[in-house]
């Protein structure tokens, strides 16, 4: 199950991030509410997401013993705690599990027509109730990193956010499928940019953006931060489960994740030699990333020039 971030230092993260990139920003008020719209959509699906995050024993792909748990336990998080830079395991999909394209720039997309022709082969099993809060969350937490580059490239007109942010869709909907062949439902249905169910993905959404807004720099290195969280939410993701089919998703997307955090970090030298230092990764493990090659996605050439 997902820890429940810290966001006090997260937000501190975030301030230091907007001072060091332009000293005169104004700084965002982190308790500033989430626009109206934002609001009212979260009010509107509070019932959606209740029933999603409490299986019931109508569903085929649940167990029993599961689908008795109170939905209060399946969703709570808080007393999961790790530590912010706790080493990760980086797992790679089998070259055969690729189900993902990458371009010479590094930006991975999933392929859709690959993955369900991928998911057919495997058998679909029960959900725990991690599982299930895992698979909501994570729907949402790659709709966060589509949401902030797309409002990063209406800011700053960077191609780097069109192209990851295009790439992100693919993301959040390859984690769609998997709600479908759980029979789970969407907590991103009908969500307008910036929206969340979670409130604790609407505070982070609004956190982050404030603190892009601040200058190029700055929102490069919030695409950095929200790539090495990708990495380790995933891996500890694919550590609470045994079901073929989301391991091969998580893995596929953290490819996907590693390649943007080395564009993103390649896009900060490019500015100026900007050094970016990882929140969530330990050090060994963001270097290792940041200094292998750009991985290859399906096809002998997939990711080369």
């Amino acid at each position: 199950m997902f820890k429940q971030r810290l966001f006090t230092t997260l937000l501190l993260v975030l301030l230091a991030i907007s001072l060091i990139a332009c000293s005169d920003a104004t700084e965002a008020d982190p308790t500033e509410a989430p626009p109206e719209a934002a609001s009212q959509f979260e009010a509107d699906t509070t019932a959606a997401t209740e029933e999603a995050i409490a299986p019931t024993t109508e569903s085929a792909v649940v167990s029993e013993e599961e689908a008795a748990e109170p939905a209060e336990e399946m969703a709570e998080t808080e007393d999961v705690e790790v530590a912010e830079s706790e080493p990760v395991e980086i797992t790679t999909p089998d070259e055969e599990d690729l189900v993902v394209d990458v371009d010479e720039e590094g930006i991975t997309s999933v392929d859709k027509t690959t993955l369900d022709q991928t998911l057919a082969t495997l058998g679909i099993d029960e959900l725990t109730s991690d599982e299930v809060v895992g698979l909501l969350y994570m729907r949402e937490e790659e709709k966060l990193a589509h949401d902030v580059y797309a409002a990063f490239y209406d800011m700053w007109g960077a191609q780097i956010f069109s192209n990851i942010s295009d790439s992100e869709l693919s993301h959040t909907a390859a984690v769609k499928t998997l709600l479908d062949r759980y029979q789970l439902p969407d907590p991103a249905e009908g969500a307008p940019e910036g929206a969340f169910t979670n409130s604790d993905l609407q505070e982070l959404y609004n956190q982050l953006v404030a603190t892009g807004s601040a200058s190029l720099q700055a929102a490069l290195e919030v695409g950095a931060l929200i790539e090495e969280l990708d990495i380790s939410d995933l891996q500890h993701a694919i550590a609470t489960t045994d079901n073929e089919d989301i391991i091969l998703v998580y893995e596929n997307l953290m490819l996907g994740s590693r390649n943007h955090l080395r564009a993103f970090v390649r896009n900060l030298d490019n500015q100026g030699g900007a050094t970016y230092t990882p929140v969530y990764l330990d050090q060994e493990t963001f270097d290792a990333i940041i200094n292998s090659d750009t991985e290859r996605g399906r096809g002998r050439r997939n990711g080369q020039n």
